[in-house]
């Protein structure tokens, strides 16, 4: 297609099929239950941004995957597209208008009815929808055609106004018990921004990221001119910054935040883990949950004061236990799959971690874990005389683990070891034929991915002082596997990324848990069409990625050598 013509045919096809995407979610009731939650004061509420998001998305989809165009046929084609998307919501009403649906779809009720006419009559409300999905699909088209200078903080600014009108509830309440009720009231009514909050906040976005972007070149060449002895002050300087960060964070987020901050720091360490199993080894390990719960039951029998505590230990002594049998653990089931490969690898450490779930339930092992009734009375970590009881103290302990944990990730990403990983990943033929010795290999990649696990395993039973087996489905595994993938498989960063999206964001939004599994499912297959490589991928997998046609970006640097 030229960028003279107009595309109708895959307009109205992208446009259906939006506008199925919302119909779909009103009919749940989705739209109804997010439609509670304010994000504008009075002007927009998270119900309309999840009526508007296939819109905006699939508009983004037709932009990318066309040849450049011209402003106005992008605008004409985004419209169009927009007007399309509301057709099937606009049956809806007109259905809803003429017979009583509830009896067939119970969500479709007048609240969300309500939401979709924008507080109008049927008709009027109608014929307005069409309008403002019209209108955003033009203006998202539009956005496309902008320089990257401009399109870059306009997106941001949106997406910061939305983020911030999520969790203004906990955003208000912070800023109440730190400055002061006052302050809070100007920024945010009830749970929801002020309209000036959200244009001064918008416009304050991209401004600074408009700074940002005319300081960074500067910045840039004169770092350029840096001696070694700066450079490395610059690094170790930044370094320490997001250390003292780290550190003073509790101060600022509070009992409830500094819970999920656990929660979230317990999955990264077990996505740094999976992420040198599948990430840089290319094993696919769907049993990682198995680790995790022997990590977990180590700590629990180690030093419970309940009825099955017969040994006495201390957090601190049963620690490095629990990561050295979750390690061995991990090389005994690396052992009998050595020559076994994606699927069937798959399916077996699957039955693997199903085989240590149902040992921790049966009968078999009740005298020594508990069974059903899991394991009891576990202490929390002690320094010195005093117990690390409240979630504040506990984060030190996350962070700790999560700090090692990376620190070895990264060394190990590019040692001589690493580099074995990726060529394994690669092609394992091709990697024995280099004298990597595959056997060694794999029993350390499966050995370090399930110490990890294991250290999360521990940290996780010291948090909750009682587990169970329910505790260990395989849908952790697979909750982990999701964020290396949404974050980006074989990047560091990706899993921090990853394990805020996909367990942070849920433990916020615990008022929508019911469409948790809903929100997974479609934001994986948005992830896979729209940014297949992870929000932040690594290098490699990037070039595999984006490169088009074969072709390699000349910016980048070229694949060296793994097998040396």
């Amino acid at each position: 297609m030229t960028n003279s013509s107009i595309d109708i045919k895959q307009t109205i096809r992208l446009g259906s099929i939006a506008g199925i995407v919302s119909l779909c979610l009103s009919a749940i009731g989705m739209v109804e239950l997010f439609g509670k939650r304010q994000l504008i004061s009075e002007v927009l509420t998270l119900g309309e941004v999840i009526v508007f998001l296939p819109t905006i998305l699939f508009t983004f989809m037709l932009m990318r995957n066309g040849d450049d165009r011209k402003a106005r046929n992008a605008v004409i084609e985004g419209a169009l597209l927009g007007v399309v998307s509301a057709l099937p919501l606009v049956l809806l009403i007109l259905f809803a208008s003429a017979f009583n649906l509830r009896e067939y779809f119970p969500n479709v009720s007048p609240a969300s009815i309500d939401l979709l006419t924008f507080g109008f009559s049927y008709a009027i409300g109608a014929v307005v929808l069409v309008v403002i999905l019209g209108v955003i699909g033009g203006l998202t088209s539009f956005l496309t055609t902008l320089p990257e200078r401009i399109q870059s903080p306009i997106s941001k600014g949106v997406l910061i106004v939305v983020t911030v009108g999520l969790f203004s509830e906990l955003l208000a309440d912070r800023l109440r018990d730190l400055i002061g009720l006052g302050f809070s009231r100007i920024i945010f009514r009830g749970k929801a921004l002020q309209v000036l909050s959200a244009i001064v906040l918008f416009f304050l976005t991209i401004g600074l990221d408009v700074l940002r972007s005319s300081q960074e070149g500067a910045f840039e060449s004169r770092r350029a001119g840096w001696t070694e002895q700066q450079s490395k002050i610059y690094r170790y300087g930044t370094l320490g910054g997001g250390i003292v960060l780290l550190l003073v964070l509790p101060l600022f987020l509070g009992t409830y935040l500094s819970e999920v901050i656990n929660n979230v720091g317990i999955f990264i360490l077990m996505g740094l883990g999976l992420n040198i199993v599948v990430g840089f080894a290319g094993l696919l390990d769907l049993g990682y949950v198995a680790f995790f719960a022997i990590g977990s039951y180590t700590m629990a029998v180690l030093t419970t004061q309940g009825e099955l505590g017969f040994v006495g230990m201390t957090f601190w002594q049963a620690l490095p236990i629990c990561v050295l049998f979750s390690a061995m653990a991990g090389v005994i089931l690396g052992v009998p799959v050595l020559r076994m490969r994606g699927d069937y690898l798959a399916i077996v450490t699957l039955g693997f971690g199903e085989i240590i779930r149902i040992l921790a339930l049966s009968d078999l092992l009740k005298p020594l874990i508990g069974g059903a009734q899991g394991v009891l009375r576990i202490p929390k970590p002690p320094l010195g005389s005093t117990a690390l009881v409240q979630p504040e103290q506990f984060y030190y302990i996350v962070l700790a683990g999560c700090l090692i944990a990376w620190f070895v990730s990264s060394r190990l990403s590019e040692s001589r070891l690493g580099r074995q990983w990726m060529a394994m990943r690669e092609d394992e033929d091709v990697a024995e034929a280099m004298g990597i010795r595959l056997v060694t290999t794999k029993l350390l990649a499966f050995g370090v991915g399930a110490a990890f696990s294991g250290l999360a395993g521990a940290l996780f039973a010291s948090k909750l002082t009682s587990i169970f087996p329910h505790s260990f489905k395989l849908e952790i595994s697979i909750n982990v596997l999701c964020l290396i993938i949404i974050g980006g498989i074989g990047s560091l960063p990706g899993v921090v990324i990853g394990a805020f999206i996909l367990v942070g964001l849920p433990e916020l939004l615990r008022e929508f848990a019911e469409y948790r599994l809903l929100m997974y499912g479609a934001l994986l297959v948005v992830m896979m069409l729209a940014k297949p490589e992870g929000f932040i991928p690594s290098a490699i997998k990037k070039r595999e990625l984006i490169t088009f046609e074969g072709e390699i970006d000349p910016s980048e640097p070229q694949i060296e050598a793994a097998g040396d």
